[in-house]
């Protein structure tokens, strides 16, 4: 069933979806070559409760982390650990938090130092690949509207793989909420686009094969070729005319600009 949201359930969901995006804004004040991806998380969950916030992703069907933090061929729900990140390093981090019962989560892809030229155009091709998403994200659309857009950019257009076993999905008071949010599809096709529906819009867009695999962890998933995969989320509600962008990248993209050890995705 799919909720939706009245205009003053949106305003707490803008809140829960500005503390993602300030979290987040942390970790790339402090990311560098040396640093593990378990001090990244242990600074996560700090930030959130110092912040009233609980981590949404702990304790999700068992998950035993605050964030899912991938690295390189990790697509995503990669596991914290305490191998140090090194320079060239593709670093996806996907935050979840409960801040007054409602739930932001959205994500962002840092390269630490200076990544390959096939890298750095990956990350530029996803990111745009996002807005163009988002772009569609407007009442009377359909839910396709958005898959055609992230995927022509990304497939059609520059040959990369989206992923279809992991979608974007609704937010509300649950992290996981009706309808699903796919990355590809046909245009005028699935759910109409309602006022008030508040998606979690997810390209997930690897440098080769689409295929991925899961670990026997249970949760991480990588490229079946082992390439680099790039993941960026923005939470979003329908709105006519022009889709209401809850998260905000300006915080964090401030930043990567002001970290000289982080590649600045433009």
């Amino acid at each position: 069933m799919i909720i939706i949201k009245t205009d003053e359930q949106v305003e707490l969901m803008r809140r829960s979806a500005l503390l993602v995006s300030e979290t987040l804004s942390e970790v790339a004040k402090v990311l560098k070559p040396g640093i593990t991806t378990l001090y990244l998380d242990e600074l996560i969950g700090k930030y959130i409760r110092d912040h009233n916030g609980i981590p949404s992703f702990l304790n999700y069907h068992g998950y035993p982390y605050n964030s899912c933090i991938s690295v390189n061929d990790v697509v995503v729900h990669g596991f914290p650990n305490k191998n140090e990140l090194k320079d060239g390093d593709i670093v996806s981090i996907d935050v979840g938090i409960i801040l007054n019962k409602w739930h932001g989560d959205h994500a962002y892809t840092f390269a630490i130092g200076e990544p390959s030229g096939n890298v750095q155009q990956l990350m530029k091709i996803t990111k745009e690949s996002l807005y163009k998403g988002i772009e569609k994200a407007v009442e009377g659309n359909r839910m396709g509207d958005i898959a055609f857009a992230i995927q022509e950019h990304t497939e059609k257009k520059n040959g990369y793989g989206v992923v279809r076993e992991l979608v974007g999905h609704g937010l509300g008071q649950s992290l996981h909420e009706d309808p699903q949010v796919p990355n590809y599809g046909k245009r005028g096709t699935g759910v109409k686009l309602k006022k008030g529906m508040v998606l979690a819009i997810e390209p997930m867009i690897n440098m080769g094969t689409k295929n991925v695999f899961t670990e026997k962890d249970g949760w991480t998933v990588r490229t079946k070729d082992g390439s680099p995969s790039v993941h960026f989320e923005h939470d979003v509600c329908v709105r006519r005319g022009k889709a209401d962008i809850l998260s905000s990248y300006a915080p964090i993209e401030e930043a990567e600009r002001n970290n000289a050890n982080l590649f600045v995705c433009k």
